[in-house]
């Protein structure tokens, strides 16, 4: 009986070590491990939360209104706690069914009540995206519930549930015309 003679041979070049391939992703692991102790450990302002307990001011040239509920503090942005306003873009229409972007509309009402006064700004804790989120006063506005007041804010916080009610009784803002509104608004009672 006759073997067979292997003419090619793998050279130990083209065969690769199951210990290398180990060793690397071993030390990969290590390394992403590393990463994570290191980033736990890091300040939280670096991935753009805002820490508590913090009182953030600007003078009224440094205040930029962004929308409805989102200010600009020289270069710190906050988001008003405890409430909501249409965002930009958003379409709602008069009684007399003429469209119009009530996110701005809201912005613009905003912009007024803050108007030409430094901000101070407590910081209470973040949203979703990181932002601050804060109660600020004007002086002695309260610039949280003045745009509730104003029916330029849905109330997200039990405090302001009343401011609500007030506005929409008296039909302010995007309550003179309830069925133009955004649907959120349409279904509060």
């Amino acid at each position: 009986m006759a073997h067979r003679r292997r003419i090619f041979r793998a050279s130990r070049l083209t065969r690769r070590p199951k210990r290398r391939w180990s060793r690397a992703a071993l030390g990969a692991a290590g390394a992403l491990v590393v990463l994570a102790l290191g980033g736990i450990g890091l300040p939280a302002a670096l991935f753009g939360s805002a820490p508590r307990d913090q009182e953030w001011s600007a003078a009224a040239a440094a205040v930029r209104v962004v929308d409805g509920d989102t200010l600009r503090l020289g270069e710190r942005t906050v988001r008003l706690a405890g409430l909501r306003s249409p965002e930009r873009g958003q379409t709602c229409s008069t009684a007399g069914g003429a469209g119009f972007d009530c996110g701005a509309a809201a912005a613009e009402a905003l912009s007024r009540l803050l108007h030409g006064r430094d901000l101070s700004c407590q910081i209470v804790g973040r949203d979703h995206f990181g932002r601050a989120l804060a109660e600020c006063r004007a002086g002695e506005l309260d610039a949280n519930r003045s745009l509730v007041d104003a029916g330029w804010a849905l109330a997200e916080a039990p405090s302001l549930e009343m401011t609500e009610a007030a506005a929409r009784n008296a039909g302010r803002g995007l309550w003179s015309h309830p069925r133009g509104a955004p649907p959120s608004w349409q279904t509060r009672r």
